[in-house]
């Protein structure tokens, strides 16, 4: 039997081990249709929310929505660092690259929100969370982060709210692009380093959706679409990541399988990271590193993914880095 259908029925074990949660009377209830296109039964008003990922989270905060529950930042120990001020005390149900059913449950949530950067539109898994709650798919891997938000704001029963956020976001790219001029004949990298090699985050992830929105060009190996994840860079075509800036992050030692393996991903990190990269061959001939142009930021911000909260911060970075 594949591991994949025995780990889904080690699971159905554990949700058939808990007891229901205690309910008064039926709440009110309202039809979504998530990005799937699947009619899913929220509560009208949600008062026990659990996310399951980085831009869920984001979204639900943007919101004024605090949930119950949350998963890890991608390759962190704890919740996503760029969050902290705003998620304190919010408990950890596992990973987003394992949840942890039995915690969800005991969280006795009303609304599970879910998207492709955790759950890959996964039906399985995605049937056992609807065992515990309602669960809305709220957005694809490396979709567009307007979307998704979209869909969250919808099954929150925030659309309006959801409008104004996104209105604020244009307002705040509008002022940082006249702040910044005309950069067109400089060009911008994002990398994060892992250990002693690179990745790029290219223009589909939302760090580099910022950048577009800014009018900041990228450098021609990092001008294009990619799978929806940050894609590695071999030693040998370490020249890459090169540009005349270069934000450059780490998530530490971590990935996302193996969030406690070390290192931090704040700005401390990626200073630590960056004196390992330039002990790589070639790193030190780059141009952003010769200018002393490489702009040390938060990995968990600039190197993952998220929604509004994580691109106003992003784009306050790129006007704070550039003097603006």
């Amino acid at each position: 039997m594949p591991s994949r259908l025995l780990a889904g029925l080690a699971v159905v074990a554990v949700l058939s081990g808990c007891a229901a949660p205690q309910r008064g009377p039926a709440a009110p209830t309202r039809t979504v249709v998530d990005i799937e296109g699947t009619s899913v039964q929220v509560p009208v008003t949600p008062q026990r929310v659990v996310v399951l990922s980085e831009p869920t989270l984001d979204g639900a905060l943007a919101l004024g929505v605090r949930p119950v529950g949350a998963t890890s930042g991608r390759g962190q120990a704890g919740l996503p660092g760029y969050l902290a001020d705003v998620s304190d005390g919010i408990p950890v149900l596992g990973t987003v690259a394992q949840p942890n059913f039995e915690a969800i449950g005991k969280a006795k949530p009303d609304l599970i929100l879910v998207d492709g950067s955790s759950i890959n539109n996964n039906p399985p898994v995605i049937d056992l969370l609807r065992k515990i709650a309602p669960t809305a798919y709220v957005g694809h891997a490396g979709g567009d982060w307007r979307t998704t938000f979209t869909h969250l704001s919808d099954a929150l029963n925030k659309v309006e709210e959801g409008r104004k956020v996104l209105a604020d976001y244009d307002r705040s790219v509008a002022d940082a692009s006249t702040a910044v001029g005309d950069r067109s004949g400089e060009t911008f990298s994002i990398v994060r380093w892992q250990g002693s090699s690179a990745a790029l985050i290219l223009k589909e992830l939302p760090p580099g959706v910022a950048l577009t929105d800014l009018k900041l060009r990228r450098p021609p190996a990092q001008d294009r679409i990619g799978r929806g994840h940050s894609e590695p860079v071999s030693l040998e075509n370490i020249e890459d990541v090169d540009a005349d800036w270069m934000f450059f992050g780490t998530l530490g030692g971590s990935s996302v399988g193996n969030p406690g393996a070390g290192g931090t991903s704040d700005v401390d990190g990626a200073r630590a990271a960056l004196e390992q990269a330039r002990a790589v061959p070639g790193f030190a001939d780059l141009a952003a590193n010769r200018k002393n142009q490489v702009v040390l930021v938060d990995g968990s911000l600039w190197t993952s993914t998220g929604g509004p909260l994580l691109m106003n911060r992003i784009v306050n970075d790129v006007r704070k880095a550039l003097g603006a």
